[in-house]
């Protein structure tokens, strides 16, 4: 792989297929010929291919070398240059991110029929611009493909979304943008000051820190403070987490698996890759106010989530309670904390992506999220309800499933950080058994719902259990599930260099 530019390949591969189907689409204009499944399928093939090359990246990717790989890089203008490069926490993220969108596409068939084409060209861009962020080695470049992924996303949400979807679609635009201004600043500061925005150059200790001096006072302070201001809303951390729950509802089922599963972990990877290693004094001082936000993000939004009614809501809260998980882990500054929060951030992309298709499945089939619509499911889709067990133990973190392994871990390093932030995210995991039990009870077992049976009989409604496309993308969600919770070495091995590499940034600092 010496010598070829993967990254950059493997970056803007979905843009060059995503304006050859505009292409095609524009020579094809005025024909009789139905093309939405068609651009459906070249998505698939697109999407199929990006995951290819991201495999091949994996493939060249050594776990025990130290830094970063792969590594390309074009003068730009000052000191800003076009530099792309990957560790264990950049390449893992890049690989779920091109694992979920072919099952994007695959959930597409038969729930987009308007403006197929354009929701295809949109998916493919945003896959762009999220690898890209995870393989930006510079300030300026990681912004630019940071803040670019804003608009398919608010394009999707306001074009293919709910009833209330402008309402969703503006609220995500301006709370992320707003967020994204501050770290903007600060990009601008530090190039000034430094003459490089080389994220290489910056991290460690470009931004000194005088232990006489108050925090107050110095400038990597207000710099994290910046740079919190864009993750925390991406996150999302509480209390600028209420974007989210409107946003998933009105999203269509693959703009809520990207957004859960991808979007989200910006915010995470932000964190660990700019504001820990590169102000990692002021990350030391802000850390009680961190374990206080994640460990009230952890119970609060459990609680909502037990009391929602709509199944779509209810795991857009519970994704707000497991990212603060995320920062828990991060923040407790011990090798297993980070390395769980590693482990977190991948393990949801899977089972939150996976859980809002099985309610993308029930959705089509029956057009309602209200959970009191349901009941007794199993009797009429004994694999979907098989298949949505998984998934739900998975999220509650029983033993050898993803879920546990990341809660687990990062529990451990907050407590050997803080006793009260550990026994505070303890609570968050009973009460995330206590909601997504009781929805699936509610939806699952007992008698089959007499309303959902008149429908049927008046044939209105169909309830078939899960169709092939379907189970094409539940089950390597479930295979993955279960895999990586009997043996996360997998991942471990992948990211421990990154995560080391990162605890030593902040001891120097």
């Amino acid at each position: 792989m010496e010598g070829f530019p993967i990254l950059t390949v493997m970056t803007f591969l979905p843009l060059a297929g995503a304006l050859l189907i505009m292409l095609v689409r524009a020579a094809t204009a005025g024909s009789s010929e139905d093309t939405g499944s068609n651009a459906i399928t070249a998505g698939l093939v697109i999407s199929l291919a990006t995951l290819v090359v991201s495999v091949a990246a994996l493939t060249a990717f050594r776990p025990s070398v130290e830094g970063y790989q792969l590594v390309e890089e074009t003068a730009w203008f000052g000191g800003i240059s076009y530099k792309m490069g990957v560790d264990g926490l950049s390449i893992a993220l890049i690989v779920l991110t091109a694992l979920l969108m072919p099952f994007c596409f695959l959930a597409s068939y038969s729930s987009v029929k308007e403006r197929v084409t354009e929701y295809v060209v949109a998916f493919l861009i945003l896959e762009t611009f999220m690898i890209g962020a995870f393989c930006a080695l510079d300030l300026v470049l990681f912004y630019i493909f940071f803040e670019a992924g804003l608009i398919p996303m608010f394009i999707i949400i306001g074009v293919w979304g709910g009833a209330n979807r402008i309402y969703a679609s503006f609220k995500f635009f301006l709370y992320t943008l707003l967020g994204s201004l501050f770290m903007l600043a600060a990009v601008i500061y530090m190039y000034m000051q430094a003459g490089s925005t080389d994220y290489t150059v910056l991290e460690g200790t470009a931004f000194g820190w005088d232990p006489e001096s108050s925090p107050w006072g110095q400038p990597q302070t207000w710099l994290w403070l910046a740079f919190f201001a864009s993750f925390a809303v991406k996150l999302p951390m509480f209390p600028v987490h209420t974007w989210l729950p409107d946003a998933h509802v009105q999203a269509p089922t693959a703009g809520s698996v990207i957004l859960a599963g991808i979007l989200l972990k910006l915010g995470g990877y932000g964190f660990m890759r700019f504001s820990l290693p590169m102000f990692p004094d002021a990350s030391m001082f802000f850390q009680p106010m961190m374990f206080v936000l994640s460990v009230i993000a952890i119970v609060y939004a459990s609680l909502v989530a037990w009391r929602q009614t709509d199944m779509k809501k209810l795991v857009a809260y519970s994704s707000v309670a497991h990212m603060g998980f995320v920062t828990l882990g991060l923040f407790s500054f011990t090798e297993i904390g980070v390395q769980g929060a590693v482990f977190q951030m991948l393990s949801h992309g899977l089972i939150s992506g996976a859980l809002f298709l099985v309610v993308g499945v029930i959705y089509d089939r029956v057009h309602t999220r209200d959970i009191s619509a349901f009941g007794g499911l199993v009797h009429k889709m004994p694999v979907y309800a098989g298949l949505f067990m998984l998934f739900t133990m998975a999220n509650v973190g029983l033993p050898g499933t993803s879920g546990f392994v990341g809660e687990i871990a990062t529990m451990i390093g907050a407590f050997q950080a803080s006793t009260w932030a550990a026994a505070g995210a303890a609570l968050g995991v009973i009460f995330s058994a206590v909601y997504m039990l009781t929805l699936y009870r509610r939806t699952v077992f007992g008698e089959f719902n007499p309303d959902l049976q008149a429908k049927i009989d008046r044939g209105e409604i169909s309830l078939p259990d899960a169709k092939p496309l379907e189970l094409l993308s539940l089950v390597p969600l479930a295979i993955g599930v279960i895999v990586f919770g009997v043996k996360p070495s997998l991942i471990f091995d992948i990211t421990e260099g990154a995560s080391a590499r990162m605890l030593a940034l902040m001891g120097g600092g």
